[in-house]
Protein backbone atom coordinates (compact mmCIF):
# COMPACT_ATOMS: atom_id res chain seq x y z
CA UNK A 1 0.00 0.00 0.00
CA UNK A 2 2.86 2.36 0.83
CA UNK A 3 4.37 1.79 -2.62
CA UNK A 4 1.03 2.49 -4.29
CA UNK A 5 0.64 5.81 -2.47
CA UNK A 6 4.19 7.15 -2.41
CA UNK A 7 6.24 5.62 -5.22
CA UNK A 8 6.91 7.92 -8.12
CA UNK A 9 9.16 8.22 -11.12
CA UNK A 10 11.87 10.69 -12.02
CA UNK A 11 9.69 12.59 -14.49
CA UNK A 12 9.64 16.37 -14.60
CA UNK A 13 5.89 16.25 -15.32
CA UNK A 14 5.06 15.51 -11.68
CA UNK A 15 7.38 18.30 -10.52
CA UNK A 16 5.81 20.84 -12.87
CA UNK A 17 2.25 19.80 -12.00
CA UNK A 18 2.72 19.78 -8.24
CA UNK A 19 4.59 23.10 -8.08
CA UNK A 20 2.02 24.76 -10.37
CA UNK A 21 -1.02 23.44 -8.53
CA UNK A 22 0.54 23.88 -5.09
CA UNK A 23 1.69 27.42 -5.86
CA UNK A 24 -1.73 28.58 -7.03
CA UNK A 25 -3.57 26.88 -4.16
CA UNK A 26 -1.06 28.21 -1.60
CA UNK A 27 -2.00 31.80 -2.40
CA UNK A 28 -5.65 30.97 -1.69
CA UNK A 29 -4.60 29.21 1.49
CA UNK A 30 -2.56 32.22 2.61
CA UNK A 31 -5.67 34.37 2.19
CA UNK A 32 -7.67 32.02 4.36
CA UNK A 33 -5.07 31.23 7.03
CA UNK A 34 -3.00 34.42 7.27
CA UNK A 35 -5.15 37.14 5.70
CA UNK A 36 -2.56 37.80 2.99
CA UNK A 37 -3.46 39.00 -0.52
CA UNK A 38 -6.70 40.62 0.62
CA UNK A 39 -7.99 37.58 2.50
CA UNK A 40 -9.96 37.51 5.75
CA UNK A 41 -7.50 35.43 7.76
CA UNK A 42 -8.30 32.40 9.85
CA UNK A 43 -11.04 33.86 12.05
CA UNK A 44 -12.82 35.67 9.23
CA UNK A 45 -12.68 32.65 6.94
CA UNK A 46 -13.90 30.27 9.64
CA UNK A 47 -16.77 32.67 10.38
CA UNK A 48 -17.68 32.92 6.68
CA UNK A 49 -17.53 29.16 6.12
CA UNK A 50 -19.50 28.24 9.24
CA UNK A 51 -21.99 31.13 9.42
CA UNK A 52 -22.62 32.16 5.81
CA UNK A 53 -21.94 28.89 3.99
CA UNK A 54 -23.15 26.70 6.89
CA UNK A 55 -20.21 24.30 6.65
CA UNK A 56 -19.35 22.24 9.71
CA UNK A 57 -16.35 23.71 11.54
CA UNK A 58 -14.28 20.57 10.80
CA UNK A 59 -14.86 20.96 7.05
CA UNK A 60 -13.98 24.66 7.23
CA UNK A 61 -10.79 23.93 9.16
CA UNK A 62 -9.89 21.15 6.71
CA UNK A 63 -10.27 23.50 3.73
CA UNK A 64 -8.03 26.11 5.33
CA UNK A 65 -5.34 23.58 6.28
CA UNK A 66 -5.50 21.77 2.93
CA UNK A 67 -5.08 25.00 0.99
CA UNK A 68 -2.22 26.27 3.16
CA UNK A 69 -0.21 23.54 4.88
CA UNK A 70 -1.28 20.98 2.26
CA UNK A 71 -0.09 23.23 -0.56
CA UNK A 72 3.36 23.51 1.01
CA UNK A 73 3.52 19.72 1.35
CA UNK A 74 2.39 19.33 -2.27
CA UNK A 75 5.08 21.69 -3.53
CA UNK A 76 7.65 19.67 -1.56
CA UNK A 77 6.26 16.46 -3.03
CA UNK A 78 5.18 14.90 0.27
CA UNK A 79 2.18 12.54 0.06
CA UNK A 80 1.42 13.91 -3.39
CA UNK A 81 -1.17 11.31 -4.41
CA UNK A 82 -3.12 11.69 -1.15
CA UNK A 83 -3.08 15.48 -1.37
CA UNK A 84 -4.07 15.40 -5.04
CA UNK A 85 -7.02 13.17 -4.16
CA UNK A 86 -8.05 15.57 -1.38
CA UNK A 87 -7.71 18.52 -3.79
CA UNK A 88 -9.91 16.70 -6.29
CA UNK A 89 -12.69 16.31 -3.73
CA UNK A 90 -12.28 19.92 -2.58
CA UNK A 91 -12.39 21.25 -6.15
CA UNK A 92 -15.51 19.21 -6.95
CA UNK A 93 -17.19 20.70 -3.88
CA UNK A 94 -16.18 24.20 -4.90
CA UNK A 95 -17.23 23.55 -8.48
CA UNK A 96 -20.72 22.57 -7.33
CA UNK A 97 -21.10 25.88 -5.48
CA UNK A 98 -19.76 27.91 -8.45
CA UNK A 99 -21.58 26.25 -11.37
CA UNK A 100 -24.44 28.72 -10.99
CA UNK A 101 -22.16 31.47 -12.37
CA UNK A 102 -21.28 29.58 -15.52
CA UNK A 103 -18.03 28.50 -17.06
CA UNK A 104 -15.92 31.65 -17.21
CA UNK A 105 -14.18 33.43 -14.39
CA UNK A 106 -15.54 36.84 -13.41
CA UNK A 107 -12.92 38.88 -15.27
CA UNK A 108 -15.00 42.06 -15.57
CA UNK A 109 -17.01 41.90 -12.35
CA UNK A 110 -20.36 41.49 -14.07
CA UNK A 111 -21.20 38.05 -12.65
CA UNK A 112 -22.41 37.18 -9.18
CA UNK A 113 -19.31 35.05 -8.61
CA UNK A 114 -16.54 33.09 -10.28
CA UNK A 115 -17.25 30.42 -12.89
CA UNK A 116 -15.90 26.86 -12.92
CA UNK A 117 -13.03 27.00 -15.44
CA UNK A 118 -10.33 27.38 -12.78
CA UNK A 119 -11.64 24.42 -10.80
CA UNK A 120 -11.79 22.19 -13.87
CA UNK A 121 -8.10 22.90 -14.44
CA UNK A 122 -7.44 22.22 -10.77
CA UNK A 123 -9.19 18.82 -11.04
CA UNK A 124 -7.24 17.97 -14.19
CA UNK A 125 -3.90 18.76 -12.57
CA UNK A 126 -4.80 16.82 -9.43
CA UNK A 127 -5.94 13.81 -11.49
CA UNK A 128 -2.64 13.84 -13.37
CA UNK A 129 -0.74 13.88 -10.06
CA UNK A 130 -2.77 10.95 -8.76
CA UNK A 131 -1.70 9.06 -11.87
CA UNK A 132 1.95 10.10 -12.12
CA UNK A 133 2.96 10.75 -8.53
CA UNK A 134 5.21 13.57 -7.41
CA UNK A 135 8.02 13.09 -9.93
CA UNK A 136 11.59 14.19 -9.53
CA UNK A 137 12.93 16.38 -6.70
CA UNK A 138 10.24 15.24 -4.27
CA UNK A 139 10.15 14.06 -0.69
CA UNK A 140 8.14 11.01 -1.83
CA UNK A 141 10.92 10.01 -4.21
CA UNK A 142 13.60 10.67 -1.61
CA UNK A 143 11.89 8.59 1.08
CA UNK A 144 10.21 5.85 -0.92
CA UNK A 145 12.20 5.55 -4.13
CA UNK A 146 11.15 5.20 -7.71
CA UNK A 147 8.74 2.81 -9.35
CA UNK A 148 11.22 2.52 -12.22
CA UNK A 149 14.54 0.90 -11.51
CA UNK A 150 17.53 2.39 -13.26
CA UNK A 151 18.01 -0.79 -15.32
CA UNK A 152 14.39 -0.71 -16.48
CA UNK A 153 14.71 2.96 -17.30
CA UNK A 154 17.89 2.33 -19.29
CA UNK A 155 16.34 -0.57 -21.21
CA UNK A 156 13.34 1.61 -22.05
CA UNK A 157 15.67 4.32 -23.35
CA UNK A 158 17.55 1.73 -25.45
CA UNK A 159 14.29 0.50 -27.00
CA UNK A 160 13.22 4.02 -27.88
CA UNK A 161 16.61 4.79 -29.43
CA UNK A 162 16.49 1.55 -31.39
CA UNK A 163 13.02 2.32 -32.73
CA UNK A 164 13.89 5.79 -33.97
CA UNK A 165 17.29 4.73 -35.27
CA UNK A 166 19.63 6.61 -32.96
Amino acid sequence: MKKLLFNTNDSYAGLILRVSLGGVVLVHGAQKLLGWFGGYGFTGTMDFFTTTMHLPWLVALSVILLESVGAVALIAGLATRLLALAYTFLAVGILITHVQWGFFMNWFGNQGGEGIEYFLLWIGMAAALISTGSGTFSVDRLLFGSKESSSRSESTKELIHEEIGI
